[in-house]
């Protein structure tokens, strides 16, 4: 199997191959990766650029969920609710220890709206969509014995079903390898600076800078299509004329899960004003979000939590979980992402926007923006179905594809002595699984601290995965850098030695890098340097 290119050998096979691509998708996050994917099945010549790394963007900052989406129920979109619980059936099937079920519950309170009956007609309504029976209802004493930290005061009980958790930037990788393995190219830190036009100003190719070296090239292809979420109105506009996107932003908290043990998802409509916002058991962490508002600030900034989002997610945490004292400085992390949602109408609230996609064609450039993580595979081949249509009619969209390639490694092969590991690793990295256990070193297969993650994956993904710089490999490579306090500062002399040794750096680049990734870390990813009494 063929893995993440070699990014000098990706540059020189582009300097080869300028004028012969079907199609060049611009953007690495879950939508460009299944286009990449579902072209090379339906065969087409691809190659997709990323301007920063892999699921740099929104790919990697969701809240981890595979879900059809209770509300779009109560917005009158059955359509995508069915569409969603089908297609996260299907993730269930293809990559299991990477997309697992979990018990979604909902608490009710004395006087809470809405209550226990339209709940559970709202979950029937989803079970029927998804085909399956798995919602229900727990009185208060069975959900005290479930939840024992959870605040008493009124509480009636929860109605709870079964959804799906995934690690999403992982889940980028496991597509954008199975992309590869059919013949497709991919490039990360590749930043395309303008769209090229024929002579009937028709979108003909891209010129694309690379950014580690500063060269650039003219690539030419048959079909562009912009797959770069909440930045593809910069792209789109020029051509097109019209902008389409509302940035959204949503951030979360990552805590310790003693100050909110939960080993289901909650689902909590929260007291300032009554969004649904979740708690939910994360890599034996607590994940805590999200919040959900315009994102104002440029995109070419790194986005933050902000402090009245902090304090937003902190007052859902004491309120449901009252005897934790979670206080600031217990917080082990934080993230936000830019959702790329369609909208015109700016007055709507953020939360009632809907999430469905949308593809344009303008002057041979196709976008698409919009939509959600569980549904990427048929994004993608609403995509693909325009470029047949446009390139080679007569091939037809194979409604059936697979949304990635199932692993053929069984954990009897790895035959490694912890069952949790082995299937974690065939989830996370497929039949390359074996790979990581071949090439680890001693004790490098025990796990980092409380986490789930071990070395022999950084150690594999510094030699596979195109990492170019440390957050690379802590923020989405592995999620060491959201998991252990610090940015895992704690750990970073064993992983010095594995990018030592993996990446060839030196003292000067080890430090270069390693200051970069904690000033990065410090800014972005931990609490907001500034107070502010501003309501979210």
């Amino acid at each position: 199997m063929t893995s993440l290119i070699d990014r000098e050998d990706f540059w020189n096979t582009l300097t080869r191959k300028q004028d012969a691509w079907d199609v060049v998708i611009i953007g690495g996050g879950i939508t460009g990766a299944a286009i990449l994917y579902q072209a090379a099945l339906h065969g087409l010549s691809a190659v997709l650029f990323e301007q920063k790394d892999f699921a740099w963007g929104t790919s990697s900052r969701t809240t981890k969920m595979v879900h059809g989406g209770l509300r779009y129920i109560t917005q009158g979109d059955l359509k995508l609710t069915k569409q969603s619980v089908q297609e996260r059936d299907h993730l269930l099937r293809a990559a299991p220890g990477l997309v697992e079920q979990m018990d979604f519950l909902f608490p009710i309170r004395k006087g809470q709206l809405p209550g226990k009956l339209v709940l559970n007609s709202l979950l029937a309504i989803y079970d029927k969509l998804a085909g399956t029976t798995s919602h229900g209802y727990l009185d208060e004493k069975k959900l005290k014995l479930r939840i024992p930290a959870l605040n008493a005061d009124n509480l009636k009980g929860a109605s709870y079903y079964t959804d799906a958790v995934t690690d999403d930037a992982r889940l980028v990788l496991r597509v954008l390898h199975a992309a590869l393995h059919q013949g497709a190219l991919a490039g990360n830190y590749m930043q395309v600076q303008k769209l090229l036009l024929d002579q009937s100003d028709n979108v003909s190719g891209v010129q694309v800078n690379n950014i580690t070296n500063g060269k650039s090239l003219h690539i030419r292809a048959r079909t562009v299509v912009n797959a770069t979420g909440a930045w593809s109105d910069s792209l789109r506009e020029p051509v097109s004329g019209e902008r389409t996107i509302r940035p959204l932003r949503g951030s979360h908290i990552v805590i310790p899960h003693q100050y909110a043990p939960v080993t289901d998802a909650l689902t909590l409509f929260h007291p300032q004003d009554k969004r649904a916002v979740f708690i939910l058991p994360w890599e034996q962490t607590t994940l805590v979000g999200t919040t959900d508002l315009d994102h104002k600030t440029s995109l070419s900034i790194e986005p933050e939590i902000s402090q009245a989002e902090l304090n937003y997610l902190l007052t859902l945490v004491k309120q449901q979980f009252p005897g934790s004292d979670l206080q600031k400085e217990h917080i082990i992390s934080s993230y936000a992402g830019v959702r790329p949602v369609i909208s015109k109408d700016r007055s709507k609230p953020p939360s009632k926007e809907k999430r469905e996609h949308k593809v344009w064609q303008d002057k041979n450039l196709i976008s698409v923006s919009g939509g959600k993580l569980t549904t990427f595979r048929l994004i993608a081949l609403d995509v693909i179905g325009i470029i047949l249509q446009n390139i080679k009619p007569e091939v037809t969209v194979d409604e059936n594809s697979p949304p990635l390639e199932t692993a053929t490694t069984t954990e009897r092969d790895l035959a490694l002595d912890n069952p949790g590991l082995s299937r974690r690793l065939i989830g996370s990295y497929g039949n390359y699984s074996l790979q990581i256990k071949q090439n680890a070193r001693g004790g490098e297969l025990r796990p980092i601290t409380t986490t789930r993650f071990c070395l022999a994956e950084l150690r594999w993904a510094a030699r596979q995965e195109a990492v170019v710089h440390l957050d690379d490999l802590l923020l989405r490579r592995t999620r060491l850098g959201l998991l252990i306090p610090g940015g895992a500062a704690s750990q970073l002399d064993s992983i010095k030695t594995i990018c030592q040794e993996e990446l060839g750096w030196s003292d000067a680049i080890w430090k270069s890098e390693k200051q970069r990734y904690l000033h990065l870390w410090a800014k972005h990813y931990s609490l907001p340097k500034t107070h502010s009494n501003k309501v979210v």
